[in-house]
């Protein structure tokens, strides 16, 4: 059996069996492209800017449990002027909501159960399917749809110079079945370029095995970034001032200046510090800073840890790690990159389709 042979098996077998899922993921993918504008079609999103300060986030945290009681907040979410602050509050496989507030009068602007919401309802069928251990079935079509690229890689290889031609021309007035065939066969080479990022990079936020192996390959080793986050120091006694309100009073005249927006994320348990994420661009995330600070006291906990500062970024394993997301997505390259990827998810969404009526042709000709 020739290799063409065995990688036609292998990317026959492959795409049977996984076809509809890839299907969704593409389709769901290629929508969540366009989030950001889809977010700022939402209302409640939106505040009129004013020459005044924004509120702390004790009061944001303190005003989103009053209209979700007895659920957790994660994070507060403090974003340019002229938008209000959302107040995430979750806890996996139980709930999922968010509070807008208006962060200048403390104004509640929008409750939303987020599994009702379209625009989370999208990326949520993107990692899960919405279905029992969907995010496994997930990670594991990833895998598959990695080597059906490079087995149709391998298939779409010329034979010679007379068939390049025909791997990257599709023949628009060829009969039904030998369109279908080029569609499938030239599209798929030209998204795969692509594509093969977005399935690496998803790897990543999939298998935090393969995601340590790959850092240490690029030099994770030599980064002054500790892989994991520090711990509060549960000796110091409970501050009057609320701890995320000492931290404010330190970053809040940094908001606007030196950073487009933070992220409050609280601490899960006793041990763990409150995490600022504060980031100097509105559009992408990899030169994001990871500020940590004592629960308890409301100090920095010197030293670089999990992303670090954008300016402990020395190792190719730091850079991998910090613009894992932007190019996962696509916003690395802002929103030309966006519609590229866009399209490469349809095509990636019609390969199934193609690849079946292919398949279902062979099939019925041997047959006859």
């Amino acid at each position: 059996m020739t290799l063409k042979q065995l990688s036609g098996r292998i990317h026959l077998w492959l795409g049977l069996s996984t076809g509809l899922i890839i299907f969704i993921i593409a389709i769901t993918g290629a929508l969540y492209c366009f989030a950001p504008e889809l977010q700022d079609l939402q209302p409640y999103r939106h505040v009129a800017e004013r020459n005044a300060s924004f509120l702390p986030p004790s009061v944001l945290k303190q005003t989103a449990e009053q209209q979700v009681p007895g659920k957790f907040v994660l994070r507060i979410y403090y974003l340019e002027k002229d938008k209000s602050a959302m107040v995430f509050l979750f806890k996996k496989e139980e709930y999922s909501y968010s509070v807008f507030i208006d962060p200048y009068s403390g104004q509640v602007l929008k409750v939303r159960d987020n599994d009702r919401d379209p625009i989370s309802v999208i990326l949520k069928i993107h990692r899960t399917l919405l279905i029992p251990y969907g995010h496994d079935v997930i990670k594991w079509s990833a895998v598959i749809f990695f080597f059906m690229i490079v087995s149709g890689m391998v298939l779409w290889w010329p034979r010679n110079r007379g068939a390049r031609k025909q791997g990257f021309t599709i023949q628009w007035n060829a009969s039904a079945k030998r369109l279908n065939y080029d569609l499938h066969k030239v599209l798929g080479f030209y998204a795969s370029w692509l594509v093969i990022l977005t399935v690496i990079t998803g790897l990543f936020f999939a298998f935090e095995g393969f995601a340590g192996f790959a850092y240490r390959l690029a030099g994770s080793g030599r980064s002054v970034v500790h892989p994991k986050p520090p711990v509060s120091d549960t000796t110091h006694v409970l501050s009057a001032t609320a701890a995320e309100d000492i931290v404010w009073n330190k970053l809040s005249n940094q908001l606007h200046a030196r950073y487009a927006s933070f992220i409050f994320v609280f601490p899960a348990n006793k041990t763990a510090p409150l995490l600022v994420r504060a980031n100097p661009d509105r559009k992408t995330l990899y030169k994001t800073d990871f500020l940590f600070f004592d629960s308890y006291s409301g100090k920095e906990i010197p030293g670089s840890y999990v992303w670090g500062n954008y300016s402990d970024t020395k190792t190719f394993a730091d850079i991998i790690k910090r613009t894992n997301y932007d190019v996962h997505t696509g916003i690395l390259w802002g929103l030309p990159g966006r519609i590229a990827l866009f399209f490469a998810a349809l095509v990636v969404a019609s390969l199934p389709i193609t690849g079946f009526l292919f398949w279902w042709g062979r099939t019925k000709k041997a047959k006859e």
